[in-house]
């Protein structure tokens, strides 16, 4: 009987090694990346090709801003969720009851995709009534894919900066459904806001750091309330706030 259960134990150990080894070479391969498309694989390299022209300030932002969102309206949505293993990346998710998941995704490894990327990404998971809240950047170039649901998108010119507030004027208010996009920058649409309007939403974002390196401005959020003092022309006088605040109000 001894014997009988180090032979079982032998086999058992054997055939997990085995499974181990599988996976392992199925994962260094990107075997699960077969299904993807020449044509996906394409769209991936070229959005990384515009993210390095933006980035060397030798496209200007808003002229990014024109091709990155054409670009992100050619893609297929199911073939951009194939390349972000979105299945997996979702599986188990637990949605956040106050703004938004922040998901990172990683590209497979297969011939035609960059080893580099210029860019990051995240996609963001939201339930009904949720947002990324409303903030705008400095110092970098964003664009949103709509993957899966509907949005509420509220876009804002940033026109002047003040110590406490911030003037802004509406520029896009209205849905964004699956396959649209958006972008921002620190020339255009600098602030954004989106709510979900579907009992989830998904977003994949990229962010291009560092656009305007010689102003040496930090790349973080900028927060604030575009529920502000209304000013002649349409712009608002928006309040600045902190991370806390906006997610009280806005999340």
């Amino acid at each position: 009987m001894t014997e009988l259960t180090r032979r079982e134990f032998s086999a058992a150990t054997l055939g997990s090694l085995l499974s181990y080894s599988l996976l392992q070479t199925l994962f260094s391969r990107d075997a699960f990346a077969d299904e993807i498309r020449p044509e996906a694989i394409k769209w991936l390299a070229n959005v990384n090709s515009l993210a390095k022209d933006v980035k060397s300030q030798k496209l200007p932002q808003v002229e990014w801003q024109k091709q990155v969102e054409a670009l992100f309206q050619m893609v297929d949505a199911a073939d951009a969720k194939k390349l972000l293993n979105f299945d997996a990346l979702t599986k188990n998710l637990k949605i956040v009851d106050n703004g938004a998941n922040s998901l990172r995704p990683t590209f497979p490894k297969v011939e035609g995709l960059p080893t580099d990327y210029v860019f990051g990404r995240q996609v963001f998971a939201m339930k009904k009534g949720r947002s990324v809240v409303p903030h705008g950047h400095n110092n970098m170039a964003t664009a949103f894919l709509i993957l899966q649901g509907d949005l509420r998108g509220r876009l804002f010119d940033r026109i002047k900066d003040e110590d406490s507030h911030i003037h802004i004027k509406p520029t896009i208010d209205r849905t964004f459904k699956v396959g649209e996009a958006s972008s921002i920058s620190d020339d255009k649409d600098n602030v954004h806001w989106f709510q979900a309007l579907t009992d989830t939403a998904f977003i994949f974002n990229i962010h291009v750091l560092g656009v305007r390196p010689s102003k040496g401005d930090s790349t973080g959020r900028v927060y604030l309330d575009p529920n502000g003092e209304k000013l002649s022309d349409g712009v608002i006088r928006a309040k600045r706030l902190d991370h806390t605040e906006a997610h009280r109000l806005y999340g």
